[in-house]
């Protein structure tokens, strides 16, 4: 879906590039066609300084996904998830990164919670990236206390999984 989002806009680099930063940072689009975060109104001139375009860039990408059907839909409903990765070392929680050999591939979440679950841990929050939206698909999971060794061999050994870190 991704590609086909960025295809609309492949004559104008700048346009995808404010489609990227709303995806990445799951910003939407109101009915007047401000940028928003729940209900809180994002400058267009702060989203143009951000990925180094100018204002009428952002004015006008944003019109054009309003008066796309099919676009239209998808970045009205948009919506942020808070995560806690960056909060992590404050809180005492331990990132665990899954690199998968294949991010499309069916079950990969449920086989590394699953061997978490069999070691007892508590899973905080499990954060995946969407492969369409990343080059290098990671899937995330905050725990409680830290892995042992045992738990990251296990993890590693599964189908699909390329390298495990945190």
């Amino acid at each position: 879906m991704f590609d086909e989002i960025m295809e609309k806009f492949e004559g104008s680099p700048s346009q995808q590039a404010v489609v990227r930063l709303l995806l990445e940072r799951g910003f939407s689009i109101n009915d007047e066609g401000r940028v928003v975060s729940g209900e809180i109104e994002i400058p267009n001139t702060q989203i143009a300084r951000e990925i180094d375009v100018d204002r009428r860039v952002v004015d006008s990408t944003t019109q054009a996904l309003l008066d796309d059907d099919e676009l239209r839909d998808i970045f009205r409903n948009i919506s942020a998830v808070p995560s806690l990765m960056d909060l992590a070392p404050v809180l005492d929680f331990t990132v665990v990164r899954v690199k998968p050999t294949d991010a499309d591939a069916a079950g990969i979440v449920a086989r590394v919670t699953e061997v978490v679950a069999d070691e007892g841990l508590s899973i905080r929050q499990v954060l995946s990236d969407d492969p369409e939206f990343a080059d290098e698909p990671m899937l995330y999971l905050i725990l409680d206390t830290d892995p042992s060794g045992k738990l990251l061999k296990r993890v590693r050994d599964l189908p699909h999984v390329r390298e495990v870190s945190f």
